[in-house]
């Protein structure tokens, strides 16, 4: 196989589908782009992967959409998608997702900094057939990073929600990662959750593995990231949690704290109710008072905003069909014949 063949006919020659959908969100990056669609390209075509490269222009003000329109022209592999503006890299990676059509789907960064030469042996592991997984996760285990700006609040983010999560991985802000395609098509992403990938698959049954990366400086072009990140990490880092522990039961979650705060302030009121009855003390200069007709009332709101998100919750899962289990395989004896069992039931249900 000629290294100067394309993804295009690579694919036509494959007569299995497309092995790979690799989404690549694109901001400000156009000096970058010629190097990431030819590294891609010398690193899948002769490992005999088939592919398509989704990259995905997030509203950037420099040339890279035109770049990529030109890069388009001479590489048929190559898919271009280009927002009307900035949504962020949630939006970017979602949108690549959704137009993914390989069995497996990876992410990478547009810097240059992901080394597009791991991808092979990332899949290799992802389908080993001794011990298959269903997520690989790069792992920058020598980062060409600023300690200060990158590297050390990096390593704080990555023990937080490592901690929270309950998924134990190195590197949450690597971009390198590969997936199985039925998988990823279940992940939906929004906010800023691309961090947190392995964390939802995780909360789907995935079974995840890390794997060392290669790491390269930036060559090109500024960081888009800092340390001012981190208070948006946190934030996403407690919908995650919630979503993992409580999504489908937020009432035990709302209910527990509504019953704890109105219990507490009912006995904060009976108390003074026995003061002003048994020992006729003066209660309205009391704060305690205030404190416990407080409680009551926040906790009565609790009651009920934990009522308001189960009804939520109910109608978010029966209205887009989106059941509160996920099944990893589902096999059928060969004798049996679902639809016709299915028919037979209904007519004797009708009888």
């Amino acid at each position: 196989m000629s290294a100067s063949q394309t993804g295009e006919e690579l694919n036509s020659e494959a007569p299995h589908p497309l092995r790979l959908s690799l989404v690549v969100p694109v901001y400000q990056e156009e000096e970058s782009l010629p190097h990431l669609v030819r590294q891609v390209r010398e690193a899948l075509l002769p490992a005999g992967v088939s592919y398509e490269l989704i990259c995905v222009d997030d509203g950037s003000r420099d040339r890279s959409y035109p770049t990529l329109l030109q890069l388009a022209q001479e590489d048929p592999a190559l898919v271009v998608i280009s927002f009307r503006r900035n949504f962020g890299q949630t939006a970017a990676m979602q949108a690549g997702l959704d137009v993914a059509r390989g069995q497996l789907v990876a992410f990478m960064d547009a810097d240059l900094q992901n080394d597009p030469a791991d991808l092979p042996a990332m899949i290799t592991r992802l389908q080993d057939p001794d011990d298959p997984v269903d997520m690989v996760v790069g792992w920058r285990f020598d980062r060409q990073d600023a300690l200060l700006n990158r590297r050390l609040p990096s390593m704080i983010a990555n023990r937080l929600i490592s901690r929270v999560t309950g998924v134990q991985l190195h590197d949450y802000g690597c971009s390198l990662k590969v997936i199985d395609g039925e998988l990823a098509r279940t992940i939906r992403l929004y906010g800023e959750l691309h961090r947190f990938i392995p964390a939802v698959a995780h909360w789907s049954g995935a079974r995840i593995v890390e794997v060392k990366v290669n790491h390269r400086a930036r060559q090109f072009g500024v960081s888009k990231y800092g340390i001012g990140r981190t208070v948006r990490v946190v934030l996403d880092l407690i919908t995650v949690a919630f979503m993992q522990s409580y999504l489908v039961r937020p009432m035990q979650v709302f209910g527990l704290a509504g019953l704890l705060s109105g219990s507490v302030g009912l006995f904060i009121c009976v108390y003074l109710a026995c003061l002003k009855l048994i020992y006729a003390q003066p209660l309205a200069d009391r704060p305690l008072l205030m404190l416990g007709v407080l409680l009551i009332m926040v906790g009565v709101q609790l009651l009920s905003m934990g009522l308001m998100t189960d009804l939520l919750a109910r109608t978010y899962h029966e209205a887009q069909g989106k059941p509160p289990y996920h099944i990893r395989h589902h096999m059928t004896g060969p004798g049996a014949h679902p639809d016709a069992q299915g028919e037979t039931l209904q007519a004797e249900l009708l009888k």
